[in-house]
């Protein structure tokens, strides 16, 4: 199976006519279109009744030892759609893709004096990762998800990609309150085929936090870190500080979330490596085909 940008635009143009169109056949029953600020506390909590595609806008700044790092500069594009179905009332099956888009990435490459030096990749799909799971939520507000975590080498340029099968569990905690959501996913994944010239073996996860104001208005914040267990010593770490603002609005008969975070890395490869990172998330709420 190959993929492209281009059959990646394609899809994602079909899933926004999706859900735009989608919410007005809801709303044809006065009381099913719940208020911004309803929208905003449900998408707050992972385990949700709610379809959603979730774009990803980032802008990363890097730094590191390598010559030019710190001169090294990134957009990219990420696409991630939800579609819970429900198992029972407290109890919901994910099945969630995440598709990454990158612009024109900075690659590191020996040149022919030897030296490290950066070359941009241009547009290119990255490999697509996925992660299935079964959420509950609890009488006490508790949340729990377990699952597994996979990664897929469809990049279309080896340098953005792994060239590697990927599969490990995944775990999640959290706890809502009237006052937001606190929680954290935490992953594992191997290489279990494709190119075999090295392991890979990466933790990673992503904290999650939400304080709820007035008028569907949000603190929030999820940024991800990852432990390369491959790495050299003081390149195994990626640890981002992360904080946010969010707001949800009704435009029409569909809920649109609007999130703005800024990412700070604590820790990163010592060679090369983020170290600051803008996303501007825009997420559209869809309905569900069950």
């Amino acid at each position: 199976m190959s993929f492209s940008v281009e059959d990646l635009l394609a899809c994602t143009l079909a899933l926004i006519v999706m859900a735009t169109a989608g919410p007005a056949r809801a709303a044809d029953d006065p009381g099913s279109t719940p208020s911004a600020e309803e929208v905003a506390a449900m998408l707050a909590n992972p385990n949700a009744t709610l379809g959603f595609l979730a774009f990803n806008i980032d802008y990363v700044q890097y730094a590191g030892e390598a010559p030019g790092a710190d001169r090294q500069s990134a957009p990219r594009l990420a696409f991630q759609p939800s579609v819970p179905y429900p198992l029972n009332e407290s109890t919901n099956f994910f099945l969630r893709p995440l598709i990454p888009v990158f612009l024109d990435q900075p690659v590191p490459a020996v040149g022919d004096a030897g030296s490290l030096e950066f070359d941009g990749s241009g547009l290119q799909l990255g490999d697509i990762s996925f992660d299935a799971a079964i959420g509950k939520t609890f009488d006490s507000r508790m949340v729990l998800f377990a699952g597994a975590i996979g990664t897929l080498p469809t990049a279309t340029d080896d340098r953005v990609g792994l060239n590697q099968y990927l599969l490990g569990p995944e775990f999640f905690i959290g706890r809502g309150a009237k006052w937001g959501f606190v929680g954290v996913l935490l992953t594992h994944q191997w290489d279990i085929a494709g190119e075999d010239a090295y392991s890979t073996s990466i933790s990673g996860g992503q904290y999650f936090y939400t304080i709820n104001l007035e008028n569907a208005w949000q603190i929030q914040a999820q940024p991800t870190f990852a432990y390369n267990h491959e790495a050299q010593s003081g390149n195994q770490w990626t640890l981002p500080l992360g904080v946010g603002a969010s707001k949800t609005v009704v435009l029409g008969k569909t809920p649109w979330k609007f999130n703005l975070q800024y990412w700070y890395y604590l820790e990163s490869p010592e060679i090369f490596g983020p170290k600051h990172q803008v996303r501007f998330q825009i997420t559209p709420v869809i309905p569900l085909p069950w």
